[in-house]
């Protein structure tokens, strides 16, 4: 990939519609750690990161819509951290619905859920071990490296 500095630079990027850009920015930073990186208009976009990872957040315009309350969980994005327990509280702490607490899972992970301001679905995942997907029902197709696995 070529850089660009005005885009981020991690392959896979969400963006995310919120109601108020600028107070979404400044509760993301609070509550769950992310650091603004690029402001485009005064409440149009921002481009959040969080370690490698991004996220874009975007204004209520033309198509794009806010989680509509009662309407279900349509998206989830995923967030790797260090400390489950800790950074749950961090988001408690900012107003943050917790959906589900910090819990160990068979998989190696360690993870709680959260519901944002706007309703947006976030799942925050602490690795405790290297599991293999074989070890809990999962079948690995591609390893890491990309390279398919012999049939």
């Amino acid at each position: 990939m070529k850089p660009n500095r005005s885009i981020p630079d991690a392959q896979v990027i969400p963006v995310l519609t919120y109601p108020d850009v600028r107070r979404a920015v400044a509760w993301l930073e609070a509550a769950f750690g992310f650091q603004e990186r690029v402001r485009i208009g005064e409440a149009h976009r921002a481009q959040l990161r969080f370690g490698a990872g991004a996220v874009i957040v975007a204004d209520d315009g033309g198509e794009r819509r806010a989680p509509e309350p009662g309407a279900g969980v349509t998206h989830s994005v995923m967030v790797r951290i260090d400390d489950a327990r800790a950074h749950c509280e961090r988001a408690r702490a900012a107003g943050a619905r917790i959906v589900l607490e910090p819990a160990d899972f068979e998989y190696g992970e360690r993870q709680y859920q959260a519901e944002d301001l706007a309703g947006h679905r976030w799942t925050f995942s602490q690795t405790l071990a290297d599991v293999e997907p074989e070890r809990w029902g999962g079948i690995t197709v591609a390893p890491p490296d990309g390279r398919r696995q012999p049939k």
